[in-house]
């Protein structure tokens, strides 16, 4: 096997790493010595140090609310999934049932969650149910319109080689319009996943679920009623944590599956 001889700092996706890194670090220091020197009180703003030792001491609970929270995230983007990319297929076989219903997709967007969650809640009786729904309704319109637009966003000359050759609608649509449809759907992904999480946070908030199934919305209430700032800068460390590991997975999927035959990761 050639063994790369390449100095490290000239590798791809060296500085992708370092770069954040040393800027986070930068930060990271420049707070704590902020909140050093002048003295601040850690119910006002607590230092790094100290969210690290709040983490530390109430990590049980955190995970146990970091679970609940990732499970409502899950089934949530699971269900967007699943009902996006069914609703980008029928968008696709005609453009009178993409005009005709693409509006509704469009209202579910720009409908503030946590408007219409009260009544989600009274309506489903399931707590994680209602709240799946919720977070569901957030994550849903990136995959309709990234799939849709990307199922639509076919290479002209393809398409008219398989006309052509006489292609069914099945094959043109698994060999053609899905492989191109791809990128524009592991973006969708990318987006949909970060929703999904704030979705079942503002849901949490609203329902104000607590006891041995709240998830980290209502601890970061619970730690705000309490005064207990280290703790709700911990619980929101988690949720910025997990938000950042779903975008990177999203996208080492979309590496995966497209690296070595789409310009957009051939990179």
């Amino acid at each position: 096997m050639k063994r790369n001889t390449e100095p490290l700092v000239n590798r791809p996706g060296f500085w992708r790493v370092v770069a954040p890194l040393s800027i986070g670090t930068a930060l990271l220091l420049l707070w704590q010595v902020v909140c050093t020197l002048l003295e601040v009180p850690p119910y006002l703003v607590p230092s790094p140090v100290v969210i690290a030792r709040t983490l530390v001491a109430d990590w049980g609970m955190l995970l146990d609310s970091l679970l609940v929270t990732l499970k409502i995230t899950f089934l949530a983007f699971a269900l967007a999934v699943t009902l996006g990319v069914a609703l980008s297929f029928l968008f696709v076989q005609s453009r009178f049932i993409e005009i005709s219903l693409f509006p509704y997709a469009i209202i579910l967007q720009v409908t503030p969650i946590a408007a219409i969650a009260p009544l989600i809640i009274i309506w489903v009786k399931d707590t994680t149910a209602a709240l799946t729904v919720c977070a569901t309704i957030m994550a849903l319109f990136p995959i309709i319109s990234n799939t849709t637009l990307g199922l639509r966003s076919v290479n002209p000359g393809l398409l008219n080689l398989f006309r052509l050759n006489r292609a069914t609608r099945w094959q043109t649509l698994w060999r053609l319009r899905i492989p191109s449809a791809l990128p524009y759907f592991f973006a969708g992904l990318r987006i949909s996943s970060g929703l999904a999480l704030i979705g079942a946070v503002v849901a949490e908030f609203v329902a104000g679920t607590g006891g041995t199934g709240s998830g980290l919305a209502y601890q970061i209430l619970q730690a705000g009623f309490q005064l207990n700032i280290p703790r709700l800068f911990a619980a929101l460390l988690l949720i910025t944590l997990t938000g950042i590991l779903l975008f990177w997975l999203m996208s080492a999927i979309a590496r995966t599956t497209l690296a070595g035959w789409h310009e957009s990761e051939m990179g």
